[in-house]
Order: structure tokens, then sequence, then C-alpha cells
């Protein structure tokens, strides 16, 4: 069968978007695993002796992962940072990436845009693409990441023991306020909601904090879905159960200035965040710390993991008092895609 480029209306068609849009511009970067990368029926990845190969997707659909109308630049950079996050999680290090995008309609503008940003992503953390494919219908994107990390040295969800500090990088919280402001919850000005929403659009993915863990934390995990129920994975994977001193979780100025109910609204529920949340020994504490300054990246201390009970988390506010049972379960849910 003979695919042309161009469609009867003199649009491009599929394959030439790909080329234009993708294969093109996909970079081989050195000393990266691949062997062959976009433009075969498979791609080719060479790890390297004695590692491991991780593999994560995510799917974002318009309307349920992202607004309708939303910037394309900023949708290909967190439709990668997403993935990126994943193998983060793990410690491993980015190896290359597939992309499947459907599209209700070829708007050229918007796919140069939308491009441009997914490229600045993938050269940042030196991620090559590899392969995909593209069809008409919801405006909806796919990707499939590979990473590499040593033998028997990734992080998991399984791997918490009691007695380990809970930490957590930079800051969490903002995405969940920004979304709020979005959908008249509460009121921010102008000012705080530019600032709040990139962390909503514009997530940073932590993976070279992610590959510095390996030898320091037992498990991790990146916050999508709030980080109360996020951690809960680690803890039921792990069969521990855990102390969260509350009022200890980092947010922004901005969060910080809020009411302590909304505070802790975004802190413990919220997600889009994409920090990441890991447990550690504790005789591992000024090494985590001596990481963080070297890094340039906030890395707070919030709790400890105990031994498994019936409660699965045990919130504490301040004044070391544990919140009633009511409180605690609206706290504990985490965002689910079909509720």
């Amino acid at each position: 069968m003979v695919h042309e480029h161009t469609s009867p209306s003199g649009r491009p068609g599929e394959f030439d978007l790909i080329e234009r849009f993708f294969k093109q511009r996909a970079v081989k970067h050195p000393n990266s695993g691949i062997a062959l990368g976009i433009g075969d029926d498979c791609a080719l990845i060479n790890p390297s002796n004695h590692q491991q190969i991780a593999i994560s997707t995510d799917m974002l659909v318009e309307g349920r992962h992202f607004l309708v109308g939303a910037d394309p630049y900023l949708l290909g950079r967190k439709c990668l940072a997403v993935n990126l996050s994943d193998l983060a999680a793990m410690g491993a290090s980015p190896l290359g990436f597939t992309l499947a995008i459907a599209m209700p309609e070829v708007k050229v503008d918007w796919l140069e845009t939308f491009s441009n940003g997914l490229w600045d992503m993938a050269n940042e953390h030196n991620c090559q693409l590899i392969g995909g494919d593209t069809t008409a219908g919801p405006l909806t994107i796919s990707i499939t990441i590979f990473g590499q990390v040593s033998q028997d040295k990734a992080l998991g969800r399984n791997k918490a023991q009691v007695g380990d500090d809970i930490w957590v990088s930079h800051e969490v919280g903002d995405a969940r306020l920004s979304l709020g402001a979005l959908r008249q919850e509460w009121a921010l000005s102008i000012e705080e909601f530019a600032k709040v929403s990139q962390r909503m659009h514009n997530p940073t993915p932590r993976t070279e904090l992610g590959q510095h863990l390996i030898g320091l934390a037992h498990a991790a995990i990146d916050i999508s879905d709030g980080l109360l129920g996020d951690l809960s994975h680690i803890l039921r994977q792990s069969s521990v159960s855990a102390d969260i001193l509350i009022d200890q979780v980092p947010g922004s100025k901005i969060l910080n200035s809020k009411s302590i109910e909304l505070q802790r609204l975004c802190k413990l529920t919220g997600g889009d965040d994409y920090e990441l949340c890991f447990t550690a020994a504790k005789e591992k504490s000024s090494q985590i710390e001596e990481l963080a300054s070297r890094l340039g990246l906030a890395l707070t201390k919030i709790g400890s993991i105990t031994e498994r009970t019936e409660k699965l988390i045990r919130l504490i506010d301040g004044n070391n008092q544990e919140l009633s049972s009511s409180l605690s379960e609206q706290y504990l849910k985490s965002f689910d895609h079909f509720k």
C-alpha cells in the first residue's frame, strides 16, 4: 500500500506530520543506549551490562487531564514530564520514549508549538523519541517511556522499612491551589494565580534526585494523585503504617499564606505536583540533607514509618495531636479517574 504524505485537500497527511514534527527532530543522544530510534518497525535498546529497563506509560486526555484549549507548548512539556517523574520515582535514568497522539483535526501551528515544548523537555533530560503513532480522534496523548537502573537497585514501593523517615521534595499543593481557583472553589489574585499555576501546567520531574537516592532511600513514589493517597501505595505494598506531621509538609509562600484548612487540603490531597515522596533510614538523614544542599533542592522530613496497624496513616498536627477520624478520612482520599 502506498501512503501519501499529503491529503487530497492539500493538508499534511499522517506521515508528513510524523516526519516534520517528530522524526526530523529526534536527536540521538550519545551513550543513550538507543541503538535504533524512530523510523523502523521497532526501536532497539541496548542496555548497559547489569542494568534493568524501567518502562512506564501515561495517557493524557483533553478535558480530563488538561484543560480544553491548554497552552500547547506547556502541554508538550507536561506530557513527557509526568512520564519522566515515574522514572525518577524508581531512580532510573531516561533512555527514550514513544508518542501516540490522537487529534480531532490537523492544526499545524498547534503541532509546531506542542512539539517545541515536547522537544525542550526531552532535550533537558537527554530522552530520545524512538517511535509512536498518530490518528484522528479526541485530543489524547499517550507516552511510553524507557529508562535504565542498576540491577536490583530500583527504589520501588515495596521496600519501606519500620523506623524509616518519610521525606518529600520541594513543595506540594500549588497545583491543587491553582485548580481550585480555576474551578472558583476559592479566590486568588492575578499575581498569585500566575505563580502557582506554573506548578500545574509545567511540573519539574525530579530525575536527578531520583538517581541520587539510589543507595540512600528504600522506597519512593511521585506525587501525582495527592501526597497521602500516593504514600498509601508505599505503605500497603510494604505492609507498614505511617505517622505524618501534617503541618511540616512543605508548601509555597502563597499557599502558606492561606488558611490552615486550605493549606492542609492542598498539601495532603492535591495531585499534579510530581514531587518525590520517599522513605530512608534515620541514619541517612545527614546524607540526604547534604544531597539537598548539593542539588539546591529542599528535602523535608514529614513523618516516619511504623509497624502495620489497622490505621494506615495517623495524621498529627502542629500541637502533636492526632486528627479526628472524620477529618483524617477527608484528607486520606486521593484522586480517582473513575470517581
